[in-house]
């Protein structure tokens, strides 16, 4: 629709204050012959005013103009909180009924804003940013208002009107009920790291809204065992005394009951990751008969600054008899009681280098070493010829917590090590340097290692082959006994790889990753559940040695439960990458497996207040005139009506809101008409001359006939 705006112009032929001076003086020098009352003085008087109005060169401006829409926009607050109880129901209807409302409204256009949380930020509800972004481009004179959607919980509300960066009515629409009630848990202090088995203390404090602050029950979980409750007081900082069990990632989760009819249980739990830190990994490595790779487990072991190794040798043999004093072989008498009975204990590994019992132990210091096993601890067999000969190992208890079983015969010709289809999968083998030159994704071919010559036949038990040799007989065979772990190396020539013979082999890492798979590193599980955080993507890593895991069941920070489908990115890895939409704790379970990841800090803001509120935007409403109140606090959802208002301060009643028609518009054409140019200017000028002229005349007549 066009419509037509009329209007009068001047475009003066001289400056205006030169015009003006020029009109004053020559209106001045007129109205003195007005005061004297000299004939035609009233004649001068019009033709100067017809002659200013002239030099002035006053047209007739004719616009032609297309009104434009009113903007109004209707923000709608989607963040963490705005998902609790009632408020998504609550603020889908509002919004309905304010977009209906909207468009019965004439030349308005709705311009819908909304507010989520930045992916992964724990900034909270940035309402007045993401607005200010999304009306960038919108004039300010055509802004009718804004009408937000939210639970009033905003946290970038400016500090001064100047700041606002619009001048339309602010109406608040709260969401949620003024008798909510929530309780929270927040991490005050702790520590990143941790020395495994040693104490550290946390620091966490209980806040409750809306109600007494009763003491409540807490829960304590560590890597999914829970542990004895305690009771806290709200408000009052808490020390909680954790102790790390393990090395790499110990996750403990605190929490506290949910009371009937709390807004939320989501902030009711925290989770709290420690790094366990070991002090020094303790190996005790026992050398038996002397042999060619002796020195390869302790220079790998004394290379590595994470690792305390206590090393023993039996020079000789029981067998052999030459009268030298015992006193004048060995440097330091070995000292079994106070290894295998005494101090077994503090060892993290203890290694049986081609051992053969040469001295003779106690079967009671056997049944100690399988005990130890079984309670947690680790021992690895690295066996020669010695370990089928008669009164070797296999006559000892610890026969029982072997992996295989040796048939009594020794293999001594070329054979190359490969890795079986089980050990593609397994974090030990998984992708050696050279084990694998197949295309399928656990496909195997003859490895390009460097042969050995010699193997101990045995058949498999109850242990996991993740090698094998000659005819295809096991050749590294791992266990889980108890709490503990067994290793069983059936070959004593993994010394050539490590002197680079024929190209040698990876004995670095089949070593290094065999000892610490035995003391229990995390990195070396081979069924885990890893949930990373890097930037705002969260990796979810499954490593199983089985089939297909099948998917994970991803928890987010609002409660919603998603599965996430894997693909196998390696033999026995899977793995899936999801965006963080929102910060907070992730929880992830799989087959009986349990992670967590905290995306942002351990207490994110969004939930850190979860009451719907009118306090934070009532300044914003008081500045530009509109309001804020709760569409639902009578139970049922009631929306003010729309209507409005052209002038005034204040855009809101009981019943209704305001919007402030602009009545802005586009410039389509103009059309100019002079009024002080061409002969209508000459007339109108032409006219107070000509009756000056015969105004004179007639008065000199008389005195021409005298």
């Amino acid at each position: 629709m066009n419509a037509d705006r009329l209007s009068l112009d001047f475009a003066p032929f001289l400056p205006w204050p030169v015009l003006i001076g020029f009109a004053v003086l020559a209106l001045g020098v007129c109205l003195v012959l007005v005061f004297r009352g000299k004939r035609g003085a009233w004649l001068r008087l019009a033709a100067t005013l017809l002659i200013c109005l002239g030099l002035a060169d006053p047209r007739l401006v004719n616009e032609e103009r297309d009104p434009l829409n009113d903007i109004v926009a209707v923000v709608v607050d989607r963040s963490g909180s705005q998902n609790l109880a009632t408020r998504p129901a609550e603020t889908e209807e509002t919004l309905r009924e304010v977009t209906e409302a909207l468009k019965r409204r004439p030349n308005t256009e709705i311009r819908m804003v909304d507010v989520f949380e930045r992916e992964g930020s724990s900034d909270g509800t940035r309402l007045f940013e993401t607005l200010s972004a999304t009306t960038r481009d919108v004039p300010r004179d055509r802004l009718a208002g804004v009408i937000a959607i939210t639970d009033g919980v905003v946290h970038d509300v400016p500090d001064e009107r100047a700041r606002l960066g619009f001048s339309a009515p602010f109406h608040g629409l709260i969401t949620g009920r003024a008798n909510e009630f929530d309780r929270r848990i927040e991490l005050v202090e702790a520590p990143r790291f941790g020395l495994v088995g040693k104490e550290i203390t946390a620091i966490i404090r209980v806040e409750v809204q809306g109600e007494s602050a009763a003491p409540l029950r807490l829960t304590l979980r560590q890597n999914g065992e829970t542990l004895p409750a305690r009771p806290v007081v709200p408000g009052v900082p808490f020390r909680v005394l954790l102790k790390l069990d393990r090395a790499g990632l110990n996750l403990f989760e605190v929490g506290i009951e949910t009371a009937p009819g709390e807004l939320t249980g989501l902030n009711n739990i925290l989770a709290i990751p420690i790094e366990g830190v070991r002090e020094k990994l303790r190996v005790l490595l026992v050398s038996g008969e002397p042999h060619n790779g002796e020195r390869t487990w302790r220079n790998l072991l004394k290379a590595d600054p994470n690792v305390d190794l206590v090393h023993f040798t039996i020079l000789r043999p029981p067998e052999k008899q030459d009268g030298t004093p015992t006193n004048e072989l060995s440097l330091i008498a070995f000292p079994t009681r106070e290894l295998f009975v005494q101090k077994i204990k503090e060892f993290d590994l203890i290694i049986f280098d081609r051992y053969s019992n040469q001295t003779f132990l106690p079967t009671l210091y056997f049944e100690n070493m399988v005990r130890y096993v079984r309670d947690g601890g680790a021992m690895l067999f690295a066996v020669g010829p010695e370990f089928v000969a008669r009164n070797g190992l296999l006559t000892t208890p610890l026969k029982d917590i072997m992996p295989a079983e040796p048939t009594g015969s020794i293999i001594e010709r070329p054979y190359r090590a490969e890795v079986t289809d089980l050990g593609q999968k397994h974090p030990v083998t998984r992708k050696l340097d050279g084990a694998n030159e197949g295309t399928g994704p656990i496909a195997v071919k003859a490895a390009r290692w460097s042969p050995w010559f010699r193997q101990i036949a045995a058949r498999p038990r109850d242990g996991q082959g993740l090698m094998t040799g000659a005819d295809g007989l096991p050749l590294l065979v791992l266990k889980r006994e108890g709490k503990g772990r067994v290793g069983l190396f059936l070959s004593d020539h993994v010394w050539l790889w490590a002197r680079g013979y024929q190209g040698g082999g990876p004995y670095l890492d089949v070593l290094r990753r065999l000892s610490h798979w035995l003391m229990k590193e995390p990195e070396l599980e081979e069924e885990a559940l890893r949930l990373m955080v890097s930037g705002n993507r969260l990796m979810v890593e499954r490593r199983t040695i089985g089939g297909p895991p099948g998917d994970v069941e991803l928890t987010n920070p609002a409660g919603e439960t998603l599965p996430i489908s894997l693909a196998e990115t390696e033999p026995g890895l899977w793995q899936a990458e999801v965006t963080i939409r929102r910060a907070g704790l992730h929880r992830a379970t799989n087959g009986g497996l349990i992670a967590f990841a905290n995306a942002g800090p351990p207490n994110p803001r969004e939930f850190r207040q979860v009451i719907s509120t009118t306090e934070m935007l009532q300044p914003v409403a008081e500045w530009t005139g509109g309001s804020v109140r709760r569409i639902a606090a009578n139970g049922t959802v009631a929306v003010p009506r729309i209507v409005d208002i052209r002038s005034g301060s204040r855009f809101a009643g009981s019943d209704y809101i305001g919007l402030k028609p602009n009545n802005a518009s586009i410039l389509r054409g103009i059309t100019i008409t002079p009024l002080g140019l061409g002969f209508l200017g000459l007339g109108l000028l032409l006219l107070p001359l000509i009756a000056m002229w015969f105004g004179e005349g007639r008065r000199r007549q008389p005195r021409g006939s005298a």
